[in-house]
């Protein structure tokens, strides 16, 4: 029965191989977070953040994909437009671990069939493991790292892509993300006392955002998406 099993999932697996395409690459770009320390903007990319992404193509309209991304945010009260946080002129920082399932989808037919060129925008959504370090602020306004803590992300990006070739595909995108927790900058931390008070909006999540480029190798059996007859 064990050999039976083993063969029919080695049959399957080797099928799924053969009649899909994948993509395997590197992601470069930057990230920022909104919160309540710093800057105010939305799309305001101020770390170097990197990490490797994979695709499986089920279709020219569809993709699933998994990407793994090293986020390091910062961000610094005497860049924001508001005087009160200009006045209060806290800093923060804290390093994002992210690990991420979506899907894809083509806004046109992104159809890897062709020899030497495809072009599509594309919107991407899916959920997203987070790990990053608890921390909050002493009396002295300094901030202080605790254990590292882990929370669920709901991405949402805009992106185009293009395959330059039958082997490359590039892509840019922007995908803001909307995190479970309000303690990415220490502002709301877990255990709050008579020492260590949160403070901003506790009431409101914290967002990051990652831009950047991914450059992929394809590999795999180029599938038919015929409808069979």
């Amino acid at each position: 029965m064990k050999r039976k099993l083993l063969t029919i999932l080695t049959i399957l697996g080797t099928y799924a191989a053969q009649s899909q395409i994948h993509e395997l690459g590197l992601t470069v770009g930057a990230s920022n977070y909104i919160g309540d320390i710093g800057s105010t903007k939305y799309i305001n990319p101020t770390d170097m953040a990197y990490g490797f992404q994979y695709r499986w193509n089920k279709s020219p309209r569809h993709s699933w994909r998994i990407n793994y991304t090293y986020m390091p945010i910062s961000a610094n009260d005497a860049d924001s437009d508001m005087p009160l946080r200009q006045a209060r002129n806290l800093s923060t920082k804290n390093k994002l671990n992210e690990l991420m399932l979506g899907i894809e989808f083509n806004f046109f037919e992104f159809d890897l069939h062709n020899s030497w060129f495809a072009f599509t925008p594309y919107v991407h959504t899916g959920i997203a493991g987070l790990s990053y370090k608890e921390s909050y602020f002493n009396q002295y306004d300094r901030q202080i790292e605790k254990d590292t803590e882990y929370t669920f992300a709901i991405p949402v990006t805009l992106g185009v892509k293009a395959l330059i070739n039958k082997k490359l595909v590039i892509s840019a995108e922007v995908g803001a993300r909307y995190s479970f927790t309000d303690n990415l900058d220490g502002n709301n931390p877990a255990s709050p006392s008579t020492t260590i008070q949160a403070f901003g909006n506790t009431n409101t999540k914290d967002w990051y955002v990652f831009s950047g480029i991914n450059i992929s190798y394809t590999f795999g059996k180029n599938p038919c998406y015929c409808a069979p007859r």
